[in-house]
């Protein structure tokens, strides 16, 4: 989850693969998984590094009646003590959000529950956090209405939230960035503006990689100094180990054909 920062990322969700996943919805990085065996694979090795990393993990059952329901960092976005439940937007992934909604609300006690309302739509993958500052991208799935009700949230937590225009090739602002620490945040070169995340604070910086590793760009960065980075990004890998941490390589190749990312796959809370 994108809007956590790295000391908050001791426990996750996350749901097992579908049956159905071949039918995912994929645009932007590929055309649909191929392989069900292979994906599943790949997932249990996602989940396997968030447990050697320290991190809890919870694997929620599969519906395969929802081909794009491993994708919970969409589904709600909890900041700090609160949880906002957004409307998704794409239709088909509307149906996602009741388990994980019970399921955070519950292992959440006492936290704040927010629903967005009327028109506004945002999936959670349009949203990054570098440090107490926010990010989120209007996108092809998150509307004016939809930021302006984060924005409402993140006011009333005396946060600041700076929008990002995504381009039509880009499905979410985390498809093509990421804060693999609370200080750096790794966008590619062609696809946002040098500009697009404004002036930093004292110590932040933006690592532009090559426009070819856009998928690369995404990563998740742990509390004990690992990186999850994805197989076949050599600049971003190299990125992290200059940075002082480590790396640890996953092939995302299935989860990626689905058009999600490492952080698509994981709710941290």
């Amino acid at each position: 989850m994108a809007t956590v920062r790295l000391d908050q990322k001791s426990r996750a969700l996350t749901r097992a693969i579908p049956a159905s996943f071949d039918q995912a919805l994929a645009k932007f990085f590929g055309s649909g998984p191929t392989d069900l065996n292979l994906a599943k694979v790949q997932h249990q090795a996602y989940r396997e590094a968030l447990l050697s990393a320290g991190v809890e993990v919870t694997v929620l059952p599969a519906d395969n009646d929802l081909p794009d329901s491993i994708f919970v960092e969409d589904q709600a976005v909890v900041i700090d003590s609160h949880v906002l439940l957004p409307v998704p937007g794409h239709p088909s992934r509307v149906p996602e959000q009741p388990p994980i909604a019970d399921f955070v609300t519950r292992q959440l006690s006492g936290t704040q529950v927010c629903r967005m309302h009327g028109e506004a739509r945002m999936d959670g993958g349009d949203i990054i956090r570098l440090g107490d500052l926010f990010f989120v991208g209007r996108s092809s799935r998150t509307n004016d209405a939809g930021i302006e009700e984060l924005r409402d949230l993140l006011t009333h937590l005396g946060h600041e939230l700076r929008v990002v225009d995504i381009p039509g090739h880009a499905l979410h602002l985390t498809s093509v960035s990421s804060t693999p620490t609370d200080s750096v945040i790794f966008a590619p070169e062609g696809y946002l503006p040098l500009d697009a995340f404004g002036d930093l604070p004292e110590g932040c910086e933006v690592k532009w990689m090559p426009n070819e590793e856009a998928y690369g760009c995404n990563t998740i960065g742990l509390p004990n100094g690992q990186v999850l980075v994805a197989d076949g990004y050599p600049t971003v890998l190299a990125a992290v180990e200059a940075m002082g941490l480590e790396p640890v390589v996953l092939d995302m190749s299935q989860i990626r054909a689905a058009d999600g990312s490492l952080t698509c796959c994981s709710l941290f809370y």
